[in-house]
């Protein structure tokens, strides 16, 4: 393929896209920097960056490609090596029988076209597409995933027998060259690109798997080299401050990390299992702040009626829900929305998760006996206006919570409940004082995490005929003719369809009628009247309501909807 030298500016003015003046302009201020002509014209605001490749790539008769729309073929990307490709603004998307298909930033570059003839073993059809759409998907596609064997092989290479040197890792704790350390950084920084939650080191019979949770689904990369287990997780105690001589027995720590250009807290444990001891770790981004009650995805009618809960003086909130369906989040923000200098506020928290300023946060410590009760009754004695209880784990802490809640504290909790109607049955199996329940309960929030269908490769999806049956029983505004969205996979989504996470939510304001059903112990009538409530909607529904609005997909909804039948059963 031969690429003819094209005077770009004269292109421009030939089609009117540029008047002759905006051109010498550019050329001018050209003068003063070394950017390039196109680059100078789209920042200038002269030309549309879209609509100056799509005329270049039909002047130079090759093609224009949406990245975001295409899917690329990922095991052809390492043809062309990752410095090479920034090097030359280049990806290789797809492999044909005679040729590579290859997308370029600028195709009038010839130098870099032939850099590009020269580094791969098969002729090149050459296309272009926008600059920063090229990089985001060199971000993407490489994933440091290849780095991470490599280093992998070099620190087993510095591995010489099955023992390493412990005192020596000790030392050279801080020593970000070593092997051990650089594979760490490589393991935070793909997670961080990933925007992973969690990171899980397991020790296998022949390997060692590294998966990440990514929006709630684990993805994992097998690594063969077993025998540097040891020296990753010794690093790991080290970093935390553990005893690393302490093999037998799980161990928690916490420590912090900078990982691409990002303040990470990371919560640690370890357990011993089968062939090692299994790391797994909890990453907390500090730098991206709080969310604020609007930006966690509520809706509008039920976060009015958070905003009254919260304006009461005194009384018990809850938020339920399961591990990881983001009730910690949906408290911190209503805490930064309560926080000012005019209250005192408190949390009991295991462990703290953010820090806050102008709260006092304590963390409980059970091997010295600072349990979410005994520091509940410590907190009463503080003078405080609001109190968060991590968790409502046992009678003690939830009788001092409904007795804080009556004698004038705004109290926020959590409890492991599927649903809100479950939470006062929950207190009450407890040994929660159906009195202090009824006295003291002001409302109670369920939330789940459903995955966002990725926007880059959204299509429309036809349920099946069950899917359609299921969705308009537990819907009304559900019909035959409703349009539904899936994603398809592409490179922005690592090929799931999905991309990001919102949250669905329920909300329970008990009424006089449900109140007094409890202080009767007759949970069958506060179920009842609940479902009556002019503000319940179930999470079922919520999740139906994001799918019609192309937020979700159908598969999502059924998963989450399994899931609270699943325990309601």
């Amino acid at each position: 393929m031969l690429l003819k030298k094209v005077r770009l500016g004269d292109l421009l003015v030939e089609k009117s896209v540029i008047t002759e003046k905006q051109l010498q302009d550019a050329l001018n201020e050209q003068k003063t920097n070394r950017l390039r002509l196109g680059k100078l014209l789209v920042n200038l605001g002269y030309v549309d960056e879209k609509q100056l490749l799509e005329l270049l790539a039909e002047q130079l008769q090759i093609q224009f490609i949406d990245l975001v729309r295409f899917k690329i073929n990922t095991a052809v990307v390492d043809k062309l090596s990752e410095m090479n490709a920034r090097r030359l603004r280049a990806l290789v998307i797809d492999e044909k029988d005679d040729h590579y298909l290859v997308v370029m930033a600028d195709p009038t570059d010839l130098d870099k076209y032939d850099a590009l003839q020269e580094k791969l073993n098969k002729p090149v059809k050459l296309c272009v597409a926008i600059e920063s759409e090229i990089i985001a998907n060199i971000d993407n596609c490489y994933r440091t995933t290849s780095e991470i064997s490599s280093l992998a092989e070099e620190l087993e290479d510095d591995l010489i027998d099955d023992s390493f040197d412990l005192p020596g890792l000790n030392e050279n704790v801080s020593n970000e060259e070593a092997p051990v350390a650089k594979l760490l950084q490589t393991i935070f920084d793909q997670a961080m690109q990933l925007k992973a939650s969690d990171i899980h080191i397991e020790p296998d019979a022949r390997v060692l798997r590294v998966r990440m949770r990514v929006d709630g689904h684990l993805q994992e990369q097998v690594i063969k080299e077993t025998r540097i287990v040891p020296a990753l997780v010794l690093r790991l105690k080290l970093m935390c401050g553990l005893d690393i001589s302490e093999k037998r027995k799980p161990q928690d720590g916490r420590f912090r990390i900078r990982a691409r250009g990002h303040e990470v807290d990371i919560r640690l444990s370890t357990m011993p299992v089968q062939y090692g001891e299994s790391v797994v770790m909890r990453l907390l981004d500090q730098s991206g702040g709080l969310l604020k009650l609007e930006q966690t995805g509520i809706e509008p009618k039920i976060l009015r009626e958070i905003r009254k809960l919260l304006a009461y003086p005194h009384g018990l909130i809850l938020v339920t829900g399961p591990t990881g369906s983001g009730k910690t989040t949906t408290l911190y923000a209503a805490l930064s929305e309560l926080n000012s200098p005019e209250k005192k506020i408190i949390t009991i928290e295991d462990p703290v998760e953010y820090k806050l300023a102008r709260v006092n946060q304590v963390q409980v410590n059970p091997k010295i006996e600072l349990t979410f009760a005994s520091v509940l009754r410590a907190v009463l004695r503080q003078d405080p206006d609001i109190i968060l209880v991590g968790e409502m784990r046992d009678q003690e802490t939830a009788e001092i919570g409904l007795r804080a809640a009556v004698t004038g504290h705004l109290v926020l909790s959590t409890l492991h409940t599927n649903d809100t109607l479950s939470a006062a049955i929950r207190l009450a199996d407890m040994g929660a004082e159906s009195y202090l329940l009824a006295s003291g309960l002001r409302g109670v929030i369920a939330q789940r995490l459903v995955r966002r269908i990725c926007s880059f490769c959204s299509e429309d999806y036809k349920p099946n005929e069950s899917e359609l049956n299921w969705l308009a029983k537990e819907s009304d505004k559900v019909s035959d003719n409703t349009q539904w969205k899936k994603g398809k996979g592409c490179t922005q989504c690592h090929n799931t369809g999905y991309l990001g996470r919102a949250a669905i939510f329920e909300i329970l304001l008990p009424n006089h009628e449900m109140l007094d059903a409890i202080r009767r112990k007759d949970y069958s009538s506060f179920s009842k009247a609940a479902r009556r409530s002019e503000f319940f909607t179930p999470l079922s529904e919520s999740a139906i309501n994001l799918a019609l609005d192309g937020i979700t997909s159908v598969e999502e909804v059924l998963r989450v909807c399994e899931s609270i039948e699943g325990l309601e059963e």
